[in-house]
């Protein structure tokens, strides 16, 4: 398999370092993948919309490529978490309706109304965005957020009608159209639990109580994946689609494939080295492994300052078709596989081979899910953390040509996540 080489890097004003044909390690990020689980999800919503939350450089897939993709997809709205990453997105050229939610004192939200990027309200920030307004001498954007029960960000039911109201009185003077109201779930991905319906029953209070305000809004939204795909009766007007358009599952003992989702990341390397050990050999800091019999070991030229999770022994590495664990302690920059009794000539021959850290699975590889119960955390985090070190390389970057006339098929797996909710 062939990578396209990471882009030069610059070392003073002129000078910068040859491309090669293949990466020494990279994550292969699969635009099409991306489309098509957009395209998922823009089946399942409709008639409402799709958001493509690509916060955090897009999951660690990369923020513009993801979005474009998205977009390309149908998807109607991109979402992030601060003004600067918004700003990324229209530095770039993107001009999509914009959505940035998680602000500071410091956070610009000048450069915010100027872009016309959209900004969730909470509370303290209606002053610092109306200012801005009046600065700009251009309305702001705004969806104001109610808690309904996660107890993070947003207006508490009980201040409720005050927020809506002051923001309606900037809205009459000029300074603001209230275009959204959202929330967020905090248990959608576990479909059993009532929360859910708690939360689900304060946001239509919340509505109603805007509504009687006069507000008239263009989008409400507080559904993530998990809702997208278990509650439909949370779709309201807009969904926010974070790690399923990357291809991942959100609910525990439901893989990618049942919710007819492709993964989009593939992180791979090539191994460093292999060499023929003895009976005993301790492997890595503290030496916690040894090597049961003579055996081969693997070196894996990945590690925490990859965001391979240092916690993580054990975790799964395919080479030539077989999956290794991962042994002894990862390392800063590297990890070791043991790859058993091997002969000299087998062992030379594995010196440079690819060595997948986890992908799409759908070769029986490892994918992100087998990395996270390794490390005892989830999904999100094994893509998020995989640091600027390892380079994005992309493929599949331009859509088929008949991208317009492609029909989104709902997978099996979809309709049963929906079934769960009910159970």
């Amino acid at each position: 398999m062939t990578y396209e080489a990471a882009a030069d890097i610059g070392i003073g004003s002129k000078t910068s370092i040859a491309k090669s044909a293949v990466l020494e390690r990279s994550a292969v990020i699969d635009l099409e993948a991306v489309r098509h689980n957009v395209r998922q999800f823009v089946a399942i919503a409709s008639p409402a919309s799709v958001m493509a939350v690509v916060k955090a450089d897009a999951y660690g897939h990369g923020v513009v490529q993801v979005a474009r993709a998205a977009l390309d997809a149908g998807a109607a709205w991109l979402g992030v978490a601060h003004i600067s990453e918004a700003l990324a997105l229209r530095a770039a050229g993107i001009e999509a309706p914009l959505l940035a939610w998680l602000h500071t004192r410091e956070s610009n939200f000048q450069a915010a109304v100027a872009a016309g990027i959209d900004v969730g309200i909470s509370g303290w920030e209606l002053d610092a965005v109306m200012a801005a307004a009046r600065e700009q001498e251009r309305p702001a954007r705004v969806h104001l957020k109610v808690d309904t029960g996660l107890g993070r960000n947003g207006c508490t039911i009980a201040d409720w009608d005050q927020l809506v109201g002051q923001a309606m009185e900037y809205q009459d003077e000029g300074l603001l159209r209230v275009v959204g109201i959202f929330s967020h779930l905090a248990v959608a991905d576990e479909p059993h639990r009532p929360e859910t319906d708690q939360q689900l029953a304060v946001f239509r209070e919340a509505l109603a109580i805007a509504e009687d305000a006069g507000v008239d809004t263009e989008v409400r939204h507080i559904a993530n994946t998990p809702a997208a795909l278990s509650r439909p009766d949370s779709h309201f007007d807009l969904i926010r689609v974070g790690l399923g358009i990357y291809g991942l599952s959100p609910f525990e003992g439901v893989t990618s494939a049942e919710l007819g989702l492709h993964a989009a990341m593939t992180v791979r390397t090539l191994l460093s080295n292999c060499k023929k050990v003895p009976e005993g050999q301790g492997v890595s800091y503290g030496l916690k492994y040894h090597t049961s019999q003579e055996s081969t070991l693997g070196l894996v030229p990945l590690g925490y300052a990859d965001g391979v999770p240092r916690v993580a022994t054990g975790g799964p590495v395919r080479v030539n078709g077989v999956t290794y664990p991962v042994v002894g302690q990862i390392a800063m920059d590297q990890m070791v596989i043991d790859l058993g009794p091997l002969t000299p000539e087998e062992t030379a021959g594995l010196k440079g081979s690819e060595a997948v850290m986890f992908g799409d699975g759908a070769d029986g590889g490892p994918t992100a899910d087998d990395w996270a119960a390794a490390a005892g955390t989830i999904n999100y985090e094994i893509v998020t953390r995989i640091s600027p070190r390892v380079p994005r390389s992309y493929i599949n970057e331009a859509p088929a040509v008949n991208e317009a006339a492609a029909k989104p098929e709902v997978h099996q797996g979809t309709r049963a996540a929906s079934e769960t909710a009910t159970l």
